[in-house]
């Protein structure tokens, strides 16, 4: 099998050298810091259940690349069972590690690069597919973990790219050779590229015939020369590094998700590694492609299993505090319960609805408007099921003393008499279960789940696009036997034509 242990996911990170830095500081090792080994983590655990019987079916497939089992976050979908498995992975995963599984950007940028350069190559006599097939392949054989790229600085929005005053705000091509490209720009937000083995960076935007150089997709290594990572710091990555045990943490050993800024200088780029280069007309559909993928992934699984966790977590702090029985926070569990599976039944229902994309490609992609239905509901029932979890758990969320008072000898007896409620559970289990509610509604979640996948405005401008009503507006027709203007004015001849000849008496 093309599978990696993790032992050895860990020990070829070794060998990847990124330029990384955070809180002002160079990253010597992504392994040895903190905050950058909450990805390494996440990552392992992706190759730790591939090699689990448990949990094979979910976390590997079989390739028709190479013949043989991989890791499903290296496989394009190829059927409607594909997409399933993908979503109900995508939910696994989430529930277990709290966070990104980092390697689900990549998986969805290889959907949109599969149907894609499938299309330009029957369209323009390239050689696209050919080359990221062998790119998969490669990927696929050696287990690597990828990550993807597409949000960009950008100028303002009321100019066009060639007319803002920094070029580069967009990420472009400054040079092509007969090797390959040299590219410069930034793209941001990113999410845990660093410990990554590939980069796949597709366009943001579709672009006009004048700004095809921006109009660019490849692959690059990690830590290839010319690229550095400027990482998000906040309040929980400061206090990750000053923790003695990270087990007094929200989420102890994966954290919050970690993402940065990732910085092209004059990136060289060969040939066998590009997947778009100009065809400006194709740079839409890269990013639409992907959108449709990533916002299943985003809205209707790994949000499912997000709130999985913040149910579990609410239902033992009401088990604590002896409210079993107090009818209010049952009805909010229950709300919880319907906003979680209304997110499952949408991501479902775009991986069943889905279909070949482009037809003959063999790629299969989730159904468009259920895939935007699916991330435009769970923004909002995401923010709903925190708020609830909040007035569930109460003010000691945002108010409880560090779990280090359990060992200070001079406050330990007042903290577990305090704050035990009276329970027969230990208090630092108690302070635990609160400390992870702190981590969902106090923490990046909520801001991530918004625009992650685009914000919801991107959502409503799709879903407009692919909403023409027709289908609707024939069925009230059809109930109503209504009929074109033509037809009721043929009629009306008719009925004059007849009352001419009635003889008069």
């Amino acid at each position: 099998m093309a599978l990696m242990t993790p032992e050895e996911f860990e020990v070829s990170l070794k060998r990847v050298k990124p330029r990384v830095f955070m809180n002002g500081k160079k990253v010597e090792s992504v392994l040895d810091n903190r905050n950058t080994r909450t990805v390494v983590e996440s990552n392992k655990a992706s190759y730790a259940w591939a090699m689990d019987p448990r949990y094979e079916r979910i976390m590997t497939c079989h390739s028709p690349l190479i013949d043989e089992r991989v890791n499903r976050y290296t496989h394009v979908s190829r059927s409607i069972e594909d997409l399933v498995a993908k979503a109900q992975a995508g939910t696994f995963t989430a529930e277990h590690l709290g966070t990104c599984i980092y390697r689900c950007v990549g998986y969805d940028a290889f959907h949109s690069l599969a149907g894609t350069t499938w299309q330009m190559d029957q369209e323009l006599g390239t050689e696209y597919h050919a080359r990221f097939n062998e790119y998969l392949k490669m990927v696929q054989r050696k287990d690597l973990s990828v990550a993807g790229a597409l949000t960009e600085p950008r100028g303002s929005r009321q100019k066009k790219a060639l007319d803002w005053p920094d070029p580069y705000l967009s990420l472009k091509i400054v040079d092509r050779s007969k090797d390959g490209i040299v590219v410069r720009g930034a793209k941001i937000n990113i999410s845990g590229a660093f410990a990554s083995h590939e980069l796949v960076v597709l366009p943001q935007s579709s672009h006009s015939q004048e700004e095809s150089d921006y109009s660019v997709a490849f692959a690059v290594p990690s830590d290839t020369e010319g690229i550095t990572y400027i990482c998000q710091y906040s309040p929980y990555s400061a206090e990750r590094d000053q923790a003695e045990n990270i087990y007094e943490l929200g989420n102890p050993l994966f954290g919050q998700r970690e993402t940065s800024m990732v910085v092209f200088d004059n990136v060289f780029v060969p040939w066998e590694r590009v997947f778009h280069c100009g065809e400006h007309k194709y740079s839409g559909l890269l990013v639409t492609r992907f959108a449709r993928t990533h916002r299943m992934t985003c809205g209707g699984t790994c949000k499912v299993g997000f709130m999985n966790q913040i149910v579990g977590a609410c239902k033992l702090v009401q088990e604590y505090k002896g409210l079993q029985k107090v009818q209010h926070i049952n009805e909010q569990l229950t709300e919880m319960v319907v906003l979680r599976e209304t997110g499952r039944a949408c991501g479902l229902a775009a991986a069943q609805m889905g279909k070949e994309e482009p037809p003959g490609s063999g790629v299969f992609l989730p159904d468009e408007l259920m895939g935007n239905v699916a991330k435009l509901n769970i923004c909002n029932a995401f923010w709903r099921t925190m708020a609830l979890a909040g007035d569930i758990g109460g003010g000691l969320v945002v108010t409880m003393p560090s779990l280090k008072e359990l060992k200070n000898p001079e406050t330990r007896a007042y903290v577990e008499e305090f704050y035990s409620f009276g329970s027969d559970e230990p208090t630092e289990n108690i302070l635990k279960v609160h400390k992870l509610l702190q981590n969902w509604t106090a923490g990046q979640h909520g801001v991530g789940t918004w625009h992650g996948a685009g914000p919801v405005m991107a959502q409503k401008i799709m879903i407009q696009r692919v909403c023409d009503f027709a289908y609707e507006k024939e069925l009230v027709k059809e109930t109503l036997n209504l009929r074109d203007k033509q037809a009721c004015e043929s009629e009306k001849d008719d009925e004059k034509s007849k009352a001419k000849k009635i003889p008069v008496t």
